[in-house]
């Protein structure tokens, strides 16, 4: 059997990937303290969970620079910083999600942060989802927003779920007062302009059992970037395996492409307590493909989202920022970007 020896450049190319892959691995961000932010007199005591505003939001070592952003900016508009508990949802099964390293980066940067961090055992979530049209949308840590219900502990009855590459420019406090009437479980802006149809395969719309699925409720599409959740109402309605039914089905045929966002439409489209557009102006990344600049939506912002695949911190690295990352780089605490020994 002859052996054939591989190409000297085919032989740079994996040489050239493996050290980029070890520098990776190797990588840690360091961030600058953040200012003290105090309640202003007026703010009701925090000493009991019903004053306080309760935030989660995933945490990695990927999104790790856009969510100390997104710290700065809640804390800095917020009229009563001290009453926000954040709660930080981390993996287990990826070394960027180390929760020692995530916990000191946090406290060195926000020494005053009421904060608490939960390992959440995604080990099961592969198993769960199958491949969609960005690779971002596919680790299990972007399907943690499904589990929160059973992550957090049973005394924390709302929460604000954030995605990591937002920015408040105006005080949380306002969207945590969002009422969710009657049985409602979830409040966020609909944009029922958009097309419905977009977000689901013709394999979906084509079965009539599926399509039924959104008879009688007037569906819009929202985006799970930014939600307010009554999570007591979440657990007693059982919402988390009303969405992992979906999941099931989308293994055993192509009904969406867009990773955890049409599970939600599924169970919760038409069904939720609309949210001003003002706390959601997302899409500034782009699209899913090429990540072009976009325009903010008419109307007043209280919080700008990077969906899609450019992100403003990459953007500004790479000397290509769109004209709307300017207002994203005020809130950027990164200090530097060192190698350090594993």
């Amino acid at each position: 059997m002859t052996h054939h020896k591989p190409p000297l450049l085919l032989l740079i190319l994996l040489i050239t990937t493996a050290i980029a892959t070890a520098s990776a691995a190797n990588f840690i961000q360091q961030f600058k303290e953040a200012p003290k932010f105090d309640n202003a007199a007026d703010c009701p005591p925090t000493t009991t969970d019903t004053t306080a505003i309760h935030i989660a939001m995933t945490l990695d070592a990927t999104y790790l620079r856009g969510s100390m952003a997104a710290i700065l900016s809640v804390l800095q508009h917020s009229s009563c910083p001290q009453n926000i508990i954040f709660h930080f949802i981390t993996s287990t099964t990826t070394t960027s999600s180390d929760p020692t390293r995530l916990r000191a980066t946090i406290t060195t940067s926000f020494p005053y942060l009421n904060f608490h961090i939960y390992p959440f055992n995604d080990s099961f979530i592969p198993g769960l989802i199958s491949t969609s049209i960005r690779s971002a949308l596919d680790t299990p840590l972007n399907y943690a927003r499904t589990y929160l219900a059973d992550i957090l502990p049973l005394h924390v009855t709302k929460i604000i779920y954030l995605d990591s590459d937002i920015i408040l420019v105006d005080d949380i406090a306002t969207l945590s007062a969002t009422l969710l009437p009657n049985d409602t479980v979830l409040a966020a802006p609909e944009y029922c302009n958009a097309n419905f149809t977009f977000y689901f395969t013709p394999t979906f719309w084509s079965n009539p059992s599926l399509s039924l699925t959104f008879t009688n409720r007037n569906p819009c599409y929202f985006n799970t970037g930014v939600m307010v959740i009554d999570l007591q109402r979440w657990r007693s309605g059982d919402y988390t395996r009303k969405i992992e039914e979906w999941m099931e089905l989308q293994k055993r045929m192509r009904i969406y492409e867009l990773g955890s966002l049409p599970p939600f439409l599924l169970v919760f489209a038409g069904k939720i307590a609309p949210v001003d557009h003002r706390w959601n102006q997302h899409g500034l990344g782009g699209d899913n493909y090429r990540g072009l600049c976009r325009d903010l939506h008419p109307g007043p912002v209280s919080l700008l989202h990077w969906s899609g695949k450019g992100k403003p911190w990459v953007r500004l690295d790479a000397g290509r920022p769109c004209p709307l990352d300017a207002l994203w780089a005020p809130y950027d605490l990164l200090k530097s970007q060192v190698l350090f020994d594993s």
